[in-house]
């Protein structure tokens, strides 16, 4: 299929140019997953409110949850949405974790502005191929390519994994050169969902491998790198789900303190998902608890979206560092 609609035509852009600045201003581009319409619109308008740079992140869970081309009217909507209200911010639309050249291809067709291709599972020979594949076909269209190496456990939407594998820092020269890649995702303890660690109790959250990180930055001197599964899983939502029906027992994320500081290295995109899913799931239930006579979506959804824009806000603003980027 040839190439349908490229992302400029949606008022997107790709994330070159501002994982430039933010590897010299030394903040993180928030990177935030979103599958429905109030998602959406709380990650526009908290990137309004604190003038930050953002990406959309959709997982291939997420595309086939809203259907390809509903995504791409939503995106063109939330630039418009921006542009409606003053605001400059760019806006970047990436896939999250994509599995296959078959569907980053996809993507780049139907208007994503950046991707990201995952052979984190494959040997390393099959990863530097696929991505090398992957890159080859986004960049004639400058789309931006994002690379994984080493992986992180957890479960979140079709990415599985039980056990976590450190990346190797004498790897990253030769993969970023093999593959021309454009950012590179790598793993130093953070994992995906909510159930990041497993804890005894009274024992804390092992420190991130920062040893890694300022060895592969020291390898690839201002090369973009990604953390993924980079939740805090906030305490305050995991009780409210719990208090108003709810069973998470024992989820635990990175501590805010610790992505800050990694978000002043060269990582430069944090993604953020179970933190947003935690946070409407909490004001769905706490409202619907609360208000049992009422049955209107837009009620138990308002409050959910409101309480995901103060989130996301505080996200920006003290978290990535990104608040007044834009």
């Amino acid at each position: 299929m040839a190439q349908t609609t490229h992302y400029t035509e949606l008022g997107l852009v790709n994330t070159r140019e501002i994982f430039q600045k933010a590897v010299r201003g030394g903040y993180a581009i928030p990177a935030y997953n979103f599958n429905n319409m109030e998602q959406l619109q709380a990650i526009i308008l908290a990137s309004i409110e604190t003038n930050s740079p953002v990406i959309l992140q959709v997982s291939n869970g997420a595309r086939k949850y809203a259907n390809s081309a509903m995504l791409r009217g939503m995106a063109k909507g939330a630039v418009e949405m921006a542009r409606e209200m003053d605001s400059q911010i760019p806006i970047c639309l990436h896939l999250d974790h994509g599995d296959s050249f078959e569907l980053c291809k996809s993507c780049i067709d139907s208007g994503f502005s950046s991707v990201m291709i995952d052979g984190s599972h494959l040997s390393y020979e099959e990863n530097v191929a696929l991505t090398r594949k992957v890159v080859e076909y986004a960049h004639p269209f400058d789309v931006t390519v994002e690379g994984e190496l080493g992986v992180l456990a957890g479960i979140e939407d079709d990415v599985v994994a039980e056990h976590s594998t450190y990346t190797q820092p004498d790897e990253v020269e030769d993969f970023v050169t093999k593959t021309g890649v454009d950012s590179l995702a790598i793993s130093i303890g953070t994992s995906h969902g909510a159930y990041k660690f497993k804890l005894a109790e009274g024992e804390e959250v092992p420190p991130l491998r920062f040893d890694i990180l300022t060895e592969v930055e020291q390898r690839i001197p201002g090369f973009p790198i990604v953390l993924h599964g980079a939740s805090s899983v906030v305490q305050e939502y995991v009780q409210l789900i719990n208090k108003y029906g709810g069973h998470i027992e024992g989820a635990v994320g990175v501590p805010e303190t610790q992505l800050r500081q990694a978000a002043k290295s060269a990582v430069c995109k944090i993604n953020i998902d179970s933190d947003g899913r935690l946070a409407m799931t909490a004001k769905v239930r706490e409202f619907l608890a609360n208000n049992p006579n009422e049955f209107d979506p837009r009620k138990f959804l308002g409050a959910a979206r409101t309480e995901l824009v103060e989130l996301m806000k505080h996200k920006n603003e003290t978290v990535l560092g990104s608040a007044g980027k834009a």
